[in-house]
């Protein structure tokens, strides 16, 4: 295993709870987006900690102009304050490609050259991408063609506690393979980023939908290599629309309206599993926050993983 730091950052003093959510700016804040971002920022709120606020911008392609700044201006029109300053990935490459040497240096990463068509025939995991067979191992089979970087796993089985969804066993090699850290296009991979990311901020709770819990192992199995902390991880419910669709951008979901943030914010309340009375859909935006604060009990949301969309407004 890789012992030094994976980056040159600080070192934050982890004796400080800190959560963190992490939007991609490739368009506005929906419902979906508003239960992950208040279930993150209760807990650690709940902790007496930090809530960091980070954007996911490190695929500058997919990222839609003006998205940032919506995001944060959704974010205060619901009461949800981040603490320190707003970090974006696009503005972290040194951090990613230290890691990245410190893997490389130790033999853990190897340059693959295999296509989409090549891996078409694989087997697929549970978040539908193709599970990487190690084909280019022992060296890229295809030189004239640009070659992504990826991390050699092991067959050992990784379990963690979740503090939503219980045990959670995955087998990297057999459930997921050889998995990316940079693309040939020379982009950082998330699964990287988010590792590098998440240290160098001292989280030690991420809350985050359940869409993501597949990728827990694979962060797990960085964080050992790179000789990292383990955060605690609690993975929310997903919402879905009416046709059982995860609620996200891709699908149609309608950003959040400013008009109706007490009404929304008790609706996301009531997702997560907490009982807020009626009355407080009225109040102003820092009363049901603050409320939220006092009332938030990790241990209900467990009882919306079978929740009912219906709950979700439609702005």
């Amino acid at each position: 295993m890789v012992t030094t730091r994976a980056t040159s950052d600080r070192v934050p003093d982890r004796r400080v709870a800190r959560g963190r959510f992490a939007p991609s700016p490739t368009g506005p804040l929906h419902f979906g987006s508003l239960v992950a971002a208040l279930g993150s920022f209760l807990e650690a709120r709940r902790h007496g900690g930090e809530w960091l606020v980070r954007i996911e911008d490190v695929d500058m392609p997919r990222t839609a102009p003006g998205a940032t700044m919506a995001i944060l201006r959704a974010l205060e029109w619901y009461g949800l304050h981040w603490d320190g300053p707003v970090v974006h990935q696009s503005q972290r490459a040194v951090h990613y490609q230290a890691a990245l040497e410190l893997l490389l240096d130790a033999g853990w990463v190897y340059p693959c050259t295999c296509s989409r068509q090549t891996l078409a025939g694989c087997s697929r995991g549970r978040d539908g991408a193709p599970i990487h067979p190690g084909t280019c191992r022992s060296g890229p089979h295809r030189l004239d063609r640009p070659s992504a970087l990826r991390l050699r796993v092991t067959n050992a089985s990784l379990t963690f506690q979740d503090a939503i969804q219980g045990e959670y066993r995955q087998q990297l090699e057999r459930d997921v393979g050889d998995f990316v850290l940079r693309r040939a296009d020379g982009v950082f991979a998330y699964q990287l980023a988010v590792v590098v990311d998440d240290a160098a901020q001292g989280v030690t709770h991420v809350v985050r939908g359940a869409d993501l819990l597949d990728s827990t192992p694979r962060q797990i199995y960085l964080q050992r290599l790179l000789g990292l902390s383990t955060p605690d991880y609690a993975h929310l419910p997903v919402v879905v629309d009416a046709r059982g669709d995860k609620l996200s951008k891709q699908t149609g979901a309608p950003p959040l309206d400013e008009r109706r943030v007490g009404p929304t914010l008790t609706a996301a309340l009531r997702f997560l599993g907490q009982r807020p009375p009626p009355e407080l859909a009225t109040e102003p935006v820092a009363t049901i926050i603050a409320w939220a604060v006092a009332h938030w009990d990790l241990t209900l949301v467990g009882a919306r993983i079978r929740s009912d969309p219906s709950d979700t407004p439609t702005n």
